[in-house]
């Protein structure tokens, strides 16, 4: 478990957080727990401030009068963090991407970056049906699926057809895009995959 400042914390200020976060759920005040566990408002105090470490007996008394398994005390100190980034419907990053000016709306729906990175994906909106894409060519692997409308989407000398559910993998390098809009809005997922560098 993190600090506000990202950093992990010690067993003794972990042990103190989650006691005075007991405490204060069950609207008990320090001399309450001192005195129903026979354990002085000092101790309890210092326990809570990360001062002290102590014995697993004053811990299981103090527990217990909080109604806090003492397993669960423990429980979340060595588990991961999270390296899991969620992004809510909406608020994905609107970027500016090549063929952003001929229709394309790209939201970015990953924030990583730095070297890391392997992939990018994106929900990308077209909207008028009249417009004339280009051709885009770029490294990496591309997995893309249909949301919602039908579009023809070229990929070198073949065109597919493509309606929602649909969707299609291809070498990123060959040039592609969409040929025909024919039902608008067309909304899809695209995720642009890289080959990590040792």
């Amino acid at each position: 478990m993190q600090d506000e400042a990202g950093q992990k914390m010690g067993l003794d200020q972990y042990i103190g957080l989650k006691v005075k976060k007991a405490r204060m759920k069950q609207g008990l005040k320090l001399i309450d727990v001192a005195k129903m566990s026979g354990i002085s408002q000092g101790m309890v105090s210092k326990i809570e401030n990360a001062q002290v470490s102590t014995s697993l007996e004053t811990l299981s008394r103090i527990c217990s009068v909080l109604g806090l398994p003492i397993s669960q005390l423990f429980g979340d100190y060595d588990r991961p963090d999270s390296r899991a980034q969620f992004v809510k419907a909406g608020t994905g990053i609107e970027v500016v991407r090549r063929g952003t000016d001929k229709g394309h709306t790209y939201h970015l729906l990953n924030y990583q970056r730095g070297a890391s990175r392997s992939f990018e994906p994106f929900l990308i909106s077209l909207d008028d049906a009249s417009e004339v894409f280009p051709s885009f060519s770029h490294p990496g692997e591309v997995f893309m699926y249909l949301l919602e409308g039908r579009v023809s989407y070229r990929h070198g000398n073949q065109v597919y057809d493509m309606e929602p559910g649909d969707s299609l993998s291809f070498d990123a390098e060959v040039p592609h895009g969409p040929e025909v809009l024919s039902e608008v809005p067309i909304r899809f997922l695209s995720i642009v995959i890289y080959e990590k560098e040792d």
